[in-house]
């Protein structure tokens, strides 16, 4: 009687295997086998989306959609006429293309124009400095800066010579670490030299690799810090310099610069979607942004991420799959001048986070795709790799830390400044201090193969040439099959 009584206790509880994740509708708590056996059921269509993006009628899609995008429209910058056409080709191009709720969501961005600029040893010898003004620079006076040269290798030894540095021009010929770290000449070159007098300064570009090409980007002035003239130059000018310094040669540059700041203008967040079947009120958003420098034709900064992400959605339609969650394509505007379209966003929508399953975003080039980066939990982490072995077929399947981008990244962080002060590199911005921590810290982002991405990145040489077309069409695939079963699966992926 009391080995029947024990039995009938022990079945009134679920045996469980693994950790439990979620509670459904009637209590029951699903474990984590439940949830890899949901997963591997997505086998087949993971397949059926793989096929149709490498092998079938997709197969370069997305790259000759971009090429046609690029082609006609160039490059676009925030504020120019190209990035308000690029807008609207864009919205009527996803209309044709049969998507939901496309529309447009308004966004206030900068307006920059870097004018005419040159650069032009004058001793010891003329010499033509190729260079590129660097995002919201000033200008120089009409008749330009004429000064003797600096070379430093560092802040710190800037700052070693802060005595000889006013009236300078203040040349950086710092080595490439990675661009996380090197960067930061960029951002902050001219707030340092300002700081000791210097009448502007060259960077050397935030490169590997140079064919005497230089490279634009965003720097960022302190209001209580003198502004001065920035631009960036080859790799080749500044080591050039660099060796004339050390002979005790003396360099005089004069620099011209015709930028200009206007005042912000009106833009636009590109929106489309395929809404859920079963939860449209939640999301699953991919995106990309649609702006871009000034400069070659933004083909792989970012025009890549963002028509993968327009395939992603394609390729479902095709298939006539309709995810249970909405998901939802977001092309962001401006995020070149620091995720400006991207932060407008998340103000606007972050009253309803809770119902943004994960954000995903591509920035980082569409080169051979070897994984995804992901931010979340542990438990969500688990589930991730779980979703990368559906795509066993063309072996991507690794999972790595730290997926975001300037644009997502206000969904892991608030973005909402505390007390002190610091560079974001992935923002793009100034912040002061640690922000606070949203209700939700999912994100994603597509890694690829990045060894050549900052040889071309700002410059002249992101074209169309830079892109291949059977490396788009994985980095596709890959996009659509995480994004597709993250919607569909029966849960949210946990917090």
């Amino acid at each position: 009687m009391k080995l029947l009584f024990l039995i009938a206790l022990i079945c009134l509880f679920p045996q469980s295997k693994g950790n439990p994740l979620s509670n459904g509708s009637d209590g029951y708590q699903r474990t984590f086998e439940d949830i890899k056996r949901e997963i591997a059921g997505y086998s087949e269509i993971a397949k059926k989306i793989i096929n149709l993006a490498v092998h079938g009628k997709a197969q370069n899609r997305s790259y000759e959609r971009l090429a046609l995008f690029v082609d006609t429209i160039g490059p676009r910058l925030s504020g120019s006429r190209n990035l308000e056409l690029a807008i609207q080709y864009m919205y009527k191009a996803l209309k044709k293309d049969g998507l939901e709720n496309v529309h447009l969501e308004p966004a206030k961005i900068p307006h920059w124009e870097r004018g005419e600029e040159s650069a032009m040893m004058v001793e010891p010898r003329k010499h033509t400095i190729a260079l590129l003004g660097l995002g919201s620079s000033i200008a120089t006076p009409p008749e330009g800066i004429t000064a003797e040269v600096l070379v430093v290798t560092s802040f710190d030894d800037l700052h070693k010579k802060a005595q000889e540095a006013p009236g300078k021009i203040i040349v950086y010929n710092q080595q490439f670490v990675n661009y996380g770290e090197t960067v930061q000449y960029r951002v902050r070159g001219a707030v340092e030299a300002a700081k000791v007098g210097a009448k502007a300064t060259l960077i050397r570009s935030i490169t590997s690799f140079s064919i005497n090409s230089p490279h634009t980007g965003i720097q960022a002035y302190q209001s209580d810090v003198p502004k001065i003239p920035t631009a960036c130059i080859s790799v080749e000018d500044a080591e050039m310099m660099a060796r004339m310094s050390s002979r005790g040669t003396k360099i005089v540059v004069t620099l011209k610069m015709g930028a200009k700041t206007y005042p912000d203008v009106d833009s636009f967040n590109t929106v489309a979607e395929i809404v859920g079947s079963k939860y449209p009120e939640q999301v699953v958003l991919v995106s990309g942004h649609l702006d871009s420098w000034d400069v070659g034709q933004g083909a792989m900064d970012d025009g890549g991420g963002a028509f993968i992400s327009w395939e992603a959605l394609s390729l479902l339609k095709d298939l006539g799959l309709r995810p249970k969650r909405t998901l939802r394509l977001l092309l962001w505007t401006a995020e070149e001048q620091g995720g400006i379209g991207g932060e407008q966003y998340y103000k606007m929508h972050k009253e309803n986070i809770s119902n943004f399953d994960i954000v995903m975003e591509s920035d980082e080039g569409t080169f051979m795709p070897t994984g995804l980066a992901f931010t979340g939990s542990s438990k969500a982490c688990d589930i991730m790799k779980e979703i990368m072995k559906l795509l066993k077929p063309i072996n991507i399947t690794d999972v790595f830390e730290n997926g975001g981008g300037t644009d997502i990244n206000y969904w892991i962080h608030d973005g909402i400044p505390g007390s002190t002060g610091g560079w974001h590199p992935k923002r793009q911005r100034w912040g002061r201090g640690e922000p606070k921590m949203p209700e939700t810290k999912k994100c994603a982002s597509l890694r690829d193969d990045i060894t050549r991405y900052f040889w071309f990145h700002h410059s002249q040489g992101d074209t169309m040439t830079v892109q291949d077309p059977t490396q788009m069409n994985l980095c596709a695939a890959v996009w659509t099959v995480v994004s597709y079963v993250i919607a569909d699966i029966d849960e949210m992926i946990p917090v």
